[in-house]
């Protein structure tokens, strides 16, 4: 089960304060009063969102289900989504990868237009490097058949995880995309459905920007 909650600064408490007043002068059919409340508090929500300072957080807690990417992120996806920026240092080993091409995936589907992905992530040591960067050329190969345009940069000194969509919408997960628990077998349900995959306890925090910085 997860709790969520609305960061709200001074602008937006206010919103819904004068939103409660409208709804109120509304139910006493004062409806001139009301409409005028409910225009105050839609364009004090709208400066919000402009200003960047909407904010929401979800805690995913432990052993929870219902979290799959398409739960998280679809509500933020759109036909106006074309360009989007990932980093998360631990996109290296086999689970890590299947992540992001499952997230890669959702990111192709309709409605976005997802022309360009670009990842940052950092790289694996020994043996495991050249796997990491092996299935990230396949990933990027892969999309590229679809008309997407996969750029990859490695840093070794990464340390954030956010998720950013070019329009304006940016999530930051605690654990980034390897929040999912290992499933029990090959043929336990929550292997194929990620809605059904028990996950690690972490924070979800959804932001919305104005403009969305570039890599």
């Amino acid at each position: 089960m997860a709790k969520s909650g609305l960061g709200l600064d001074l602008e937006s408490a206010a919103a819904v304060t004068v939103l409660k007043r409208a709804v109120q002068l509304d139910s006493e059919s004062r409806y001139q009063q009301a409409l005028i409340c409910y225009q105050e508090g839609i364009d004090l929500l709208l400066q919000v969102l402009k200003d960047g300072k909407y904010h929401k957080q979800i805690k995913i807690e432990e052993n929870a289900t219902g979290f799959s990417y398409e739960s998280l992120f679809q509500e933020y996806l759109n036909e106006t989504v074309t360009e989007v920026w990932i980093e998360d240092p631990y996109i290296r080993h086999t689970h890590q990868l299947y992540n992001f091409l499952r997230f890669c995936e959702l990111l192709i589907k309709r409605p976005c237009k997802v022309k360009t992905i670009h990842l940052l992530t950092s790289l694996d040591e020994g043996f495991r490097k050249q796997q990491q960067i092996s299935g990230l050329e396949e990933i990027k190969e892969s999309l590229g058949n679809h008309g997407v345009l996969l750029e990859l940069e490695y840093s070794s000194s990464i340390h954030d995880r956010e998720i950013r969509f070019n329009n304006g919408w940016m999530i930051k997960i605690g654990r980034g995309l390897d929040y999912f628990k290992k499933p029990q077998g090959h043929f336990s349900l929550g292997y194929c459905d990620f809605d059904l995959r028990p996950c690690h306890e972490t924070t979800v925090d959804i932001f919305h920007n104005k403009h969305t910085k570039k890599i």
